[in-house]
């Protein structure tokens, strides 16, 4: 029999910070689309009242995720608070990096370039997907580089790594975990690159590269900063070859 007073080994401390159960992840799972297409309502009714410009499509979809984002983690919130009487922020490691932020959003950019390299090597082809045909006007650039720094890679972190990766972590291992995580978090961004395997391949690599950040620092929060260096790198390399918004 082991000595209970033995410290737990940090591979093993690591993956059992997951105290919730898999019918949490599905119930999870299940809300998003609910929450979403509440959200998309709403906000259509909203806009529809107020006197904007509806030639531009980037606000109202970004406010319905906004708010759809919103309601689905309100969910995630009463689940750990009611269920299991647990905080928020800190269910979800989030937690201060042992070292700077900034060593992180610096990384995303050597992240970056390594995708694009496995890009090229891949031979990734330019298509027209969705979101370039969405960012087609000066305000749809500036809300969408707003969104992916900041939004975008909170909630996605707090869901695919912050909730998902422990539990997987805690099922299967490390590296399966670190991998099953990041299966989804590719396949979820599918419709932006008109289902490309390519580039849900690549998204796929980057989310395990979140994923390997997350585990070694136990810090979701440095996860975030990763992913929004990670965005922000991307988003100057398509603003680059798009000079003429800001002409």
């Amino acid at each position: 029999m082991s000595n209970p007073a033995t410290p737990a080994a940090p591979e093993a401390s690591r993956g059992a910070e997951a105290f919730w159960s898999w019918l949490d992840i599905v119930t999870f799972a299940l809300l998003a689309v609910p929450s979403l297409l509440v959200a998309a309502l709403l906000v259509h009714v909203v806009f529809l009242l107020l006197p904007l410009r509806h030639d531009i499509r980037t606000p109202e979809l970004l406010a319905a995720q906004f708010l759809g984002y919103a309601f689905w983690f309100l969910s995630l919130y009463f689940l750990l608070k009611l269920k299991y009487r647990r905080p928020f922020w800190l269910s979800l490691g989030w937690r201060p990096p042992s070292v700077s932020p900034l060593v992180y959003l610096l990384a995303g950019p050597l992240l970056a370039i390594g995708v694009g390299v496995l890009g090229v090597l891949l031979q990734t082809p330019d298509i027209n997907s969705p979101l370039k045909e969405l960012l087609s006007d000066r305000t749809s650039l500036i809300l969408v580089g707003i969104f992916a720094a900041t939004l975008g890679p909170l909630c996605e972190e707090l869901a695919f790594r912050g909730f998902l990766l422990p539990l997987l972590i805690r099922s299967f291992g490390v590296a399966p975990g670190i991998l099953l995580s990041a299966l989804p978090f590719g396949l979820l961004h599918g419709p932006e690159y008109a289902w490309s395997w390519r580039h849900i391949l690549l998204v796929t690599v980057a989310g395990a590269a979140f994923g390997w950040v997350r585990y070694r620092s136990r810090s979701t929060a440095a996860a975030v900063y990763l992913h929004a260096g990670y965005n922000i790198t991307f988003f100057i390399g398509f603003l680059s070859q798009g000079r003429q918004f800001f002409n």
